[in-house]
């Protein structure tokens, strides 16, 4: 099992697949296993490093605040541990504004940019639903957690055709043998409210998706839409009758797309 130490803290980080890097940033609260229902279709194609960020998982979860610059050095020093030069990165949400900064302190190692709900800084909305969220998270239980975060994060349309998944999680959620503590979550929190890159959108030259929900509320659409506009020759795809987590409810175009875009810009 792959360790590595970046700044005193110990980052874990498993691979699959064979091919070209494919670096994968998961979002806020949720660690590397949460790519499942995508690496198994991605890992046909790239080789696919699933990271768990500090905070969360098997890495180290050292009291906060953290910063999405520090979280980019603990994926640069997987990538300098494995061996890997160039890739291709994709974050969601949180892992997107990670994958941002990482661009911006070695953009040379970007081969393109999959950025998924995510934003370039927040407005004051925003950074209020991140205060919020440390506050509800620290008088709840497990389950009920889950399901405030499930009410941000899925649409109205998954939750009409899905509620008995959405249920069983809020129970499977007390049975995680991994919980998150709460220093981990607050300082992963506190990386999202700090988060800037919208000044240096311009020098993105990296091949860049957007993705995003048409009924996010949580990042809405204006976020990726001002990713798209800062960073030139950008694509965005909007998915309809979608949230948050868009790249779940519609698994299938979601994985489709961002293979699609990827092998476009994997070198020959």
């Amino acid at each position: 099992m792959p360790y590595v130490k970046n700044e005193g803290v110990s980052i874990f980080y498993e691979v699959e697949g064979d091919g070209f890097p494919l670096i994968l940033i998961m979002g806020l609260g949720a660690d590397r296993t949460a790519w499942e229902p995508h690496s198994n279709e991605w890992r046909k194609h790239f080789a696919c490093y699933k990271i768990d960020n500090r905070g969360i998982g098997l890495s180290d979860k050292p009291r906060g605040p953290y910063t999405t610059d520090a979280m980019a050095t603990d994926v640069l020093a997987v990538m300098d541990h494995a061996g890997v030069d160039k890739a291709h990165v994709l974050g969601v949400s949180m892992g997107g504004a990670i994958a941002q900064s990482l661009y911006r302190r070695a953009p040379a190692r970007v081969q393109s940019l999959v950025l998924v709900s995510t934003w370039a800084k927040l407005d004051n909305f925003g950074k209020a639903v991140f205060h919020h969220f440390k506050a509800s998270r620290a008088h709840a239980t497990a389950s009920q957690w889950i399901e405030t975060l499930q009410l941000w994060i899925w649409g109205p349309k998954y939750m009409d055709n899905n509620l008995q998944d959405l249920l069983d999680a809020q129970e499977m959620a007390e049975e995680n043998p991994f919980p998150q503590p709460r220093v981990g979550f607050e300082g992963q929190c506190d990386a999202c409210i700090g988060h800037d890159t919208e000044g240096g959108l311009g020098e993105v030259k990296a091949p860049t998706l957007i993705t995003v929900g048409d009924k996010d509320i949580f990042t809405p659409i204006r976020m990726s839409e001002t990713l798209h506009k800062g960073i030139a020759g950008s694509e965005l795809a909007v998915f309809a009758d979608c949230a948050h987590v868009h790249h779940w409810e519609d698994l299938e175009r979601f994985n489709s797309r961002t293979v699609a875009f990827m092998q476009k810009h994997t070198p020959e």
